[in-house]
């Protein structure tokens, strides 16, 4: 039977509202906010210091250098149960994840406004000690948001609040990094930086607001310090005595390095092709932001109509190829539209990725030991690029130029293309995920 044309309408607005309801209720709202302050500060010693240093008058190899800082993100799960288990004195009280979330929060803010007052062109020094701080700090407060949103989160909001996470994440790395440079643009990169802070603020008030997550009361003792080594690096080992698991390794350890490479050195391209703050904050981060929007939505799509593998190896191209982007922008030279294009194919191609090739990671997880192993996975593949891009890139585009250094970085790129087309005709692509789909 056919409905009237108001009556499909208000059917209409139904469903849309129950299908909306889930992304109000507080659990996702809450990690979305979280989202936002757990990405600000992974800019401000990321494209925005880059930035900075750039327009400072510094070597190239010295700015390449500070993309260690990145490494406190990767080693994270080291002191990670020091985070979970230990409480704070006098503050406490308020619970295990509201206390560390404020207190590091204000060592943030504190670290953050003590990097913006460092001068580079004085004492690198400073800046070194600063911008480390801020990474360590900045990966501690992703320790306690991903913690207290896993914990805050019922059961059925996981999956819709993890992706309010991310969101959250990306809006607040773009927003910190488009903010930081207009304003220092009109006010110096110290008021910058200050203004940049205030990110902090959506995790301290979801701390207010949502109160402490639930806990399990119970804690878990290991029997002998034998036992908890053995238990902590189980799921390790778990993954390493799967049949073909050492070539996955080998993949997840450098599939990344010439996209990582290339991603680390944009904004010191920028800056020597003449490009203003604005021009940056305008093409590099708001452009950028939307065809990464733009890449998750097509990825989705491709995940969706040709499977995991198919649609992992073409993200792989696109990332490769997108490097080369940047080879044609440092011949052609500042015109805006070709960097707009360059942004936007890169953002486009690492969103299409960020779905597809994280989908694979997770695959790859053990169901038992999801986290842990999902760490692990991450920090290999991204941990490679960086060391690479700290200790090499900088003397690589002083030696060879920006053409042949974003070429090679294309080039580097082949292998892991090539290695996962390898797995796929091998059957090792979805080997050490097929027991847990037949499971």
């Amino acid at each position: 039977m056919n409905l009237p044309k108001n009556k499909q309408e208000k059917v209409w607005l139904i469903e849309k509202s129950k299908a909306l309801r889930p992304y109000l209720e507080r659990g996702p709202v809450s990690a979305f906010f979280l989202g936002i302050s757990s990405g600000f500060p992974f800019a401000l010693v990321g494209a925005t210091l880059t930035t900075r240093l750039a327009q400072d008058g510094i070597s190239k190899g010295a700015i390449t250098a500070f993309a260690l800082t990145f490494l406190a993100y990767n080693f994270k799960f080291l002191w990670a149960p020091f985070v979970d288990s230990v409480k704070l004195p006098f503050i406490s009280r308020y619970g295990q994840r509201r206390s560390w979330l404020w207190v590091v929060s204000f060592l943030l803010v504190l670290a953050i406004i003590f990097l913006g007052s460092a001068d580079p062109s004085r004492t690198i020094s400073r800046v070194v000690v600063a911008a480390i701080t801020v990474g360590i700090l900045g990966a501690t407060l992703d320790i306690i948001i991903d913690a207290y949103r896993i914990e805050l989160l019922e059961p059925h909001q996981l999956g819709i609040g993890s992706g309010m996470s991310q969101y959250g994440w990306r809006i607040g790395a773009a927003s910190t990094g488009a903010l930081a440079l207009i304003v220092a643009g009109k006010y110096g990169w110290f008021i910058a930086y200050f203004s940049s802070a205030f990110f902090v603020l959506p995790a301290i008030l979801v701390g207010f607001i949502s109160g402490e997550p639930k806990r399990p009361n119970e804690s878990i003792r290991a029997k002998s310090p034998f036992t908890a080594l053995f238990e902590y690096f189980h799921p390790l080992v778990e993954f390493i005595t799967r049949k073909g698991a050492w070539l996955v390794l080998l993949f997840v350890l450098i599939h990344k390095i010439g996209d990582t490479l290339a991603n680390l050195t944009l904004r010191i391209l920028f800056n020597d092709l003449g490009f203003t703050n604005e021009e940056i904050a305008l093409f590099d981060v708001g452009f950028g932001f939307f065809a990464f929007l733009i890449g998750i939505f097509i990825g989705g799509i491709l995940y969706t109509r040709m499977g995991l593998k198919d649609s992992v190896l073409i993200s792989l191209v696109l990332m490769a190829v997108s490097n080369f982007s940047f080879s044609v922008l440092a011949v052609v030279g500042p015109f805006n539209w070709v960097m707009a294009a360059a942004v936007c194919f890169e953002n486009l191609a690492s969103g299409i990725g960020g779905v597809t090739v994280v989908a694979y990671l997770s695959a790859l997880c053990h169901l038992r030991f999801t986290a842990t192993q999902y760490a692990l996975l991450s920090a290999l593949a991204s941990i490679a690029g960086r060391f690479l891009s700290g200790t090499t890139s900088g003397g690589l585009i002083e030696s060879m130029g920006y053409f042949n250094f974003y070429l090679l970085t294309t080039v580097l790129a082949l292998p892991g293309v090539f290695l996962f087309w390898y797995m796929i005709r091998s059957g090792l692509a979805d080997f050490s995920i097929r027991d847990q789909f037949n499971k």
